[in-house]
């Protein structure tokens, strides 16, 4: 039996004006998801636990199999494992977005999206500039805008604002006892920024934490997984809970990025031995905080034609299989922020029916929400 969990990350969204009062899930153009649905069991997933925030850390932990409300340390730990450090006891770590900032609203959260090569020559030169008289501070260079910062222990003690929480409204420096400390470097980033010919201007810090403590993939759900992302959040969860992290040079975290290519290193994985493997996407969640409908339908579309299709396919050819498929929260374009709603999941079989349904919001509005990281066992159930 081969196992896929598929991500279409933020994808769940609220009724939209503009497609007269529908969801992009329920506009997109997706006859293969359609067509799985119809033969699948679908239902509510509650990814986001009570009183958590609404983030990818939580979500995507959830979609794992690891509960959050046991394992979850903060955002930005995860995703300097996926850079490959591992966090002493005197230290904590933050997420550092490249942001654009004018007359003190944000502008861009992902600070008009710069390459991986522009996004580390500022990380080198905020190093250079910030960092190098403090050996507390280490910044360290990410995917495009999203970087991260290695911090004194001292400084996790601050109330820190996600950047995409504040798209175009005024900004909110940190606060707390160590938001002085991380505003001044925030306001030190401008002259290091001014240097560089991109629209991002400044740096933005938040979603800080302590080393998490993660247990194997394998140990918990007795099976062997790979994933692919584009996204250092995701990644390392991989990374903490020992999965097989596999890179391809297309994946952007963008809405360009190569689904075929995500595609096609699964079916691989899988061919090669591997029983579970996770096939992460961005571009929903970005087209959501940008407040793009096209975009988010046509990411959606993408899913279906670009990934789903021969996905399935090359899943027959190689046995019998299980799919899940569900994001990590909602991102509705109305709001351009996460929520901790529920969100649709479906759960196919290839030898099994299922009693059938939609995968929409709306398809699954009467059923109890399951908690999300109680998925995974319900997909490897045989």
């Amino acid at each position: 039996m081969k196992y896929v969990i598929c991500v279409p990350d933020g994808c769940a969204d609220l009724p939209v004006p503009e497609l007269d009062g529908r969801t992009p899930l329920e506009v997109a153009h997706t006859p293969v998801l359609d067509a799985l649905a119809a033969r699948a069991t679908v239902g509510r997933a509650a990814v986001i636990p009570e009183g958590m925030p609404p983030g990818s850390d939580v979500g995507n932990m959830s979609i794992l199999g690891f509960d959050p409300t046991e394992y979850h340390t903060g955002r930005a730990p995860i995703e300097v494992a996926a850079m490959g450090r591992t966090l002493r006891p005197d230290q904590t770590a933050f997420r550092c977005n490249l942001v654009v900032v004018h007359d003190g609203v944000m502008v861009d959260y992902a600070g008009a999206n710069p390459t991986n090569e522009e996004g580390a020559a500022v990380v080198a030169a905020l190093q250079e500039a910030l960092a190098g008289a403090d050996e507390g501070l280490e910044f360290l260079a990410g995917v495009g805008f999203r970087n991260a910062l290695i911090a004194p222990e001292a400084w996790l003690d601050a109330d820190c604002t996600p950047p995409h929480d504040l798209s175009g409204a005024p900004i909110v420096n940190p606060s707390g006892p160590a938001g002085g400390a991380l505003t001044n470097l925030m306001e030190g980033s401008k002259e290091v920024l001014a240097g560089f010919d991109l629209e991002a201007n400044q740096i933005w810090l938040w979603g800080q934490g302590f080393q998490p403590r993660i247990p194997s993939f394998r140990d918990t759900h007795g099976v062997e997984a790979g994933l692919v992302t584009a996204v250092d959040l995701v990644r390392g969860i991989g990374v903490l809970s020992g999965m097989k992290i596999c890179d391809i040079p297309g994946a952007t975290g963008w809405y360009d990025t190569d689904y075929e290519g995500k595609r096609d290193v699964a079916l691989a994985e899988l061919k090669a031995g591997l029983d579970l493997f996770v096939i992460h996407v961005e571009a929903t969640d970005e087209a959501g905080h940008a407040g793009d409908v096209a975009e988010k339908v046509e990411a959606l579309e993408n899913w279906d034609r670009r990934i789903l299709a021969d996905l399935l396919t090359g899943l027959d050819d190689l046995g019998p299989w299980r799919l899940l498929m569900l994001p990590d929260h909602a991102t509705p374009l109305t709001t351009r922020t996460h929520t901790p709603d529920p969100v649709p999941y479906l759960l196919a079989d290839s030898a099994v029916d299922g009693p059938g349904g939609t995968f929409t919001e709306a398809g699954v509005a009467d059923r109890e929400p399951v908690p999300g990281h109680l998925l995974v066992p319900r997909l490897l159930a045989s």
